[in-house]
């Protein structure tokens, strides 16, 4: 029956309705796309990629069913003339070549459709591999096996052999289905005693076959040089049983597999399966003797019994290779005679220390939240960034910055047009000089506020501090600006002081214009939001802004980076500009030791997530190729060439001409905020634990290898101390800002060295120096710093972590010092004021290492003196001689330490009702504080006196501070009352 004429045009009509709907989503998805990179200038880039993937796509796709539909044709057309019953019998094929005979044109249209789609889309997915091999440039080295220039393998042996993967699986499906369309019609039959084939059938599979070993006799042959990637020896690279077994054998199966699909293509003239029998026998037996077993005893008996011997000269290869490969081949390294003795250095003449940083910008990010985010619904980065900034004789300092951006509308008030119409963007640039902190511990902002004041914002000229493009969460969601310059209802900021608001509309140069209906409905497609065309707050002035978060927008206008994990702001020409490090990688640098990249960059920040992981890609070549900026407010990207050397950065510049602009062209304001980045240098001193050892029989050895110290801040947990940003003069230079490291020997806590490398691009940007610390002299390492700190005053500083509050380490930074190595660490009071506020760290104390010596102080000169001043020998000289009069004077003593308890507990309960407060009352707090920290001055004199018997503490009080060093000054729990300035005044 039937059916009626209106039912059999419902399933067309559905079916092309998919369709356009289907069409429709896939181009908005490709248009949108074309419009935000041509809002941006990068269409070159768009097109690049677009076009070489359709090119690839289409090449990959003809190809494929070129070669394999073509032999899937060939052997039906060789069918056999009298059919399947020429061997005589039924066969099981019969009943499935009749199922599928009828509706063999539709299977072979949709398989190679199929097939097309596969092929075509893994094809275009080496568009990388393509452009480089293209556009790729030399590198004029040479390897040291085959004398080739390194371009060779770094470009075009990647994609020689990604072009004989794509026949080999051509060859193979080939053969697959013309195997199958010969059983099906009759071709060859499994039939006893053996197949029975016909001619036509034996010629295709033997000519298939022999193209196959052909291949394979060259994939012999590419795999020769592959062998500098090779990873038998002992370390990356060709060894010795690689170039005196593995690569005469790999010849030697080239030749054989050369002669076996000579003996397969004999097969077309000469019947039987004697020829093809042979030939595949002789090449699997030949892999296995030739290819697996030769090597392998040439490892097992001449090799290891002498490893260090023979692999001694390709371990110098690696060594060589993957210091120039990770640029750290001019990396000076000294031995330091570094003092461990204070008593024994002059110190009063050395000035190296006196600035620097003591905020740690992971612990004060909760200090800005919470003084001055202003209102809950803005946020500054965890952790904060460190830069420089002239003070106000116009010497750089290095501060700790943040801008505030936006988290999302308050609860509650979290709808669409909240969302996407009124809170659109950020406002304001907050900094604090590294080095001090206002007489309440807090940071000493000279940019604070909203709208933005303080002396950084005069001396930088600082004119638009809005910030639409950042990287909060926030950032990632789109939102539509600039819709009504008449009528504003963007939140510009809150007004000081009441409730209102200012308001303000988006004038910048970037965005996406969404004032045509076409372009509204594209976007509301691609987000799945009515409300864009629906919407009668979107009109013609209105721009569509998205990809927001600095490092996500640079890694779309050049995919072909690796990009640094922490995005920096800084002021550059009166606005905020987020500055991004781009990296060139690879994995294909000849001899070099191939890791993981995210395995190398992992330390304390990537496991807190508080900044973006690198993935764990295995890469054996980098290179700090591209300084990148994105403007906070309009979103402009530019991309400078900072190293134009690096071959790897003229492959792409020669691909996407015009995208990369030249370093020359960088503003002095801007290369005056470039710093050296954390990632690069991560991976670099992972490196330089093995590889400042440039002699393969140490190497061998790894007697001197190092380690990276683990975070000593962070407890027992087997996590990586970071890298850290500050002014620090190595010996015989002047002060530079540098970022920083440590090593410890592979056994043992000591120091082994110290790492600096220039990050200031005034100076000599780059330079990497290691301070080699001698054998003879023991110098303590971080986790014995730490250790000796938290003994040594652990009762003076619980005593300020009592109660509701707690006692923070700050970063521990080791620098050069009076011809050693000096330890200062921060310890802040995490306050918890009361009022509803989140508890946020204050700088309390300073504590400074030196060798065995400890001091601890409000400042670090305080503390330096301490250390370096010799109060404390003379102290301790006048304690002996008064130790017979205070042992005559027991029972004074105690009363004096009972009254100092006494005192202190009630000076302590005092200043917690004072935080209690709401609001908290700073004023009876500070001087509740002031009598705290008298009577814990009073508590460690009478502790100091011995005792004829413990006296009983009053319950309730603070424990008792233990015997200290004679000038450390103790102090009460909670710190002083912050001033009324406003950035010293904790806001909601």
């Amino acid at each position: 029956m039937r059916l009626p004429r209106r039912p059999r045009l419902l399933l067309p009509v559905a079916i092309a309705l998919v369709a356009i709907v289907a069409f429709f989503f896939l181009f908005s998805g490709i248009y949108t796309d074309y419009l935000w990179f041509d809002a941006t200038g990068f269409t070159t880039v768009f097109s690049g990629v677009v076009l070489t993937q359709i090119v690839l796509f289409l090449v990959g796709a003809v190809l494929m069913v070129a070669i394999a539909g073509g032999n899937m044709l060939l052997a039906f057309r060789t069918r056999p003339m009298f059919g399947p019953a020429m061997f005589g019998g039924a066969s099981g094929a019969d009943r499935y070549r009749m199922a599928l005979d009828p509706h063999r044109k539709l299977i072979f249209i949709v398989g190679m459709a199929l097939l097309a789609l596969f092929s075509g889309s893994s094809f275009s997915g080496q568009w990388q591999t393509w452009l480089q091999f293209i556009n790729g440039e030399s590198f004029g080295k040479t390897d040291k096996l085959f004398g080739m220039d390194i371009s060779f393998f770094m470009f075009d042996y990647p994609f020689i052999r990604m072009v004989l993967n794509f026949l080999f699986t051509a060859v193979i499906i080939s053969i697959v289905l013309a195997t199958i369309t010969h059983y099906l019609y009759g071709g060859f039959r499994l039939q006893s005693p053996g197949v029975h084939a016909s001619r036509a059938a034996r010629v295709h599979l033997s000519v298939l076959l022999g193209v196959f070993v052909l291949l394979k006799a060259v994939a012999y042959w590419l795999d020769r040089y592959g062998l500098v990637f090779s990873d038998r020896g002992f370390v990356h690279g060709a060894s010795y049983t690689d170039v005196n077994a593995v690569l005469p054998a790999k010849t030697i199966l080239a030749i054989i597999a050369l002669i076996c699909a000579v003996l397969f293509f004999a097969g077309v003239v000469r019947p039987g399966g004697m020829l093809p029998g042979v030939s595949f026998g002789l090449l699997v037996l030949s892999a296995i003797l030739i290819g697996g077993v030769y090597p392998a005893l040439v490892e097992q008996f001449q090799v290891k019994p002498n490893q260090q011997g023979k692999e001694s000269p390709y371990i110098g290869r690696n060594i060589e290779a993957t210091r120039e490969a990770y640029n750290v081949d001019k990396t000076e390294v000294e031995t330091y005679n570094a003092q461990a003795d204070p008593t024994k250095v002059q110190a009063n003449g050395d000035t190296s220390v006196s600035g620097v940083r003591l905020l740690d910008p992971s612990l004060v990010s909760s200090t800005y939240e919470q003084t001055q985010r202003i209102r809950g619904f803005y946020s500054f980065a965890d952790p904060l960034d460190v830069d420089r900034y002239p003070d106000s004789s116009g010497k750089l300092i290095d501060h700790i910055i943040g801008v505030r951006e936006l988290d999302g509308p308050p609860e509650g008030q979290n709808n669409w047009i909240n969302r996407h119409l009124v809170y659109t963007h950020g406002y304001g640039f907050v900094a604090a000089p590294g080095n001090k902190v206002d007489t309440s511990g807090l940071p000493d902002y000279d940019a604070k506020d909203m709208p933005v004041t303080g002396p950084l914002v005069n001396s930088t000229q600082l004119k638009e501090s809005r910030i639409y493009y950042g990287e909060d969460p926030a950032s990632a969601e789109y939102v539509i600006a600039g819709g009504n310059p008449n009528a504003p209802q963007e939140l510009d900021y809150p007004e000081t002081g009441g409730t209102g608001q200012k308001n303000t509309t988006y004038t910048g140069r970037g965005g996406v214009p969404v004032g045509s209906f076409l372009n509204r409905l594209l976007y509301a497609a691609k987000y799945g939001e009515a409300n864009i065309v629906l919407s009668g707050d979107v009109n013609d002035n209105s721009k569509i802004l998205y990809v927001r978060n600095p490092r996500e927008r640079v890694q779309k206008v050049a995919p072909y980076l690796t990009l640094d994990g922490n995005a920096y702001p800084a002021i550059i020409g009166g606005r905020v500009q987020w500055i991004v490090d781009g990296y060139t990688t690879s994995n294909d640098y000849p001899y070099s030791q191939s890791e993981s990249l995210g395995e190398m960059t992992r330390d304390t920040s990537t496991d807190r997530r508080v900044i973006a992981q690198q993935p764990s890609d295995r890469i054996n070549y980098i290179r700090n190729s591209v300084k990148a900026t994105v403007d906070a407010y309009d979103g402009t990207v530019r991309l400078y060439a900072w190293d134009s050397n690096d071959p790897l950065l003229k492959t792409w510049s020669n691909a996407f001409p015009g995208t990369i602009r030249p370093a020359s062209e960088m503003s002095a304001e801007l290369k005056q905020h470039v710093r050296y980045p954390e990632d690069l240098f991560k991976v670099q001193r992972y490196t330089l634990s093995r590889y400042h050892i440039t002699d393969p029989a140490a190497f061998y050895s790894g007697q001197d290898f190092w380690n990276v110290p683990n975070d000593p801040t962070q407890g027992e947990k087997n996590i990586k101390q970071p890298p850290y940003y500050l002014t620090t003069t190595m010996p015989g230079g002047q002060p530079t800002f540098s970022l920083t490291t440590t090593f410890v020997p592979r056994q043992g806590p000591n120091l082994a060295a110290f790492m600096a490398v220039d990050s200031s691009a005034s100076g000599e940007y780059g330079r990497m120096r290691i301070l080699r610390m001698p054998s003879s002299t023991p110098i303590p390492g971080p986790g014995q710093a730490q250790n000796a700190f938290q003994s040594r005053f652990a009762g003076e500083l619980n005593l300020l972590g009592v109660g509701a509050s707690s006692v923070r380490y700050g970063n521990l930074l080791t620098l050069p010092y009076a011809g050693g190595l000096v330890y200062i660490e921060p310890v802040y009071i995490q306050v918890a004021a009361g009022g509803g506020q989140e508890p946020y760290p204050i700088l309390q104390r300073i504590l400074v290492s030196f060798g065995s010596k400890i001091g601890v102080a409000r400042t670090l000169e305080e503390a330096l003196q301490e250390v370096f001043g010799g109060e404390q020998q003379q102290q301790q000289q006048e304690q002996e001689q008064t130790d017979e009069q205070q042992q005559a004077q027991p029972d004074q003593a105690s009363t004096a330490l009972n009254t100092a308890i006494s005192n202190a507990q009630k000076a302590y309960s005092d200043a917690q009702k004072a935080l209690q407060a709401s609001p908290p009352d700073w004023d009876a707090y500070g001087d509740a504080q002031k009598r705290l920290e008298d009577a814990l001055e009073a508590l460690k004199g009478a502790n100091a006196q011995p005792q004829s018997s413990p006296s009983p503490t009053p319950s309730g009080s603070p424990p008792a501070a233990p015997s200290a060093a004679p000038s450390a000054t103790p102090t009460g729990s909670p710190p002083a009352a912050p001033s009324a300035s406003p950035s010293a005044t904790p806001t909601g």
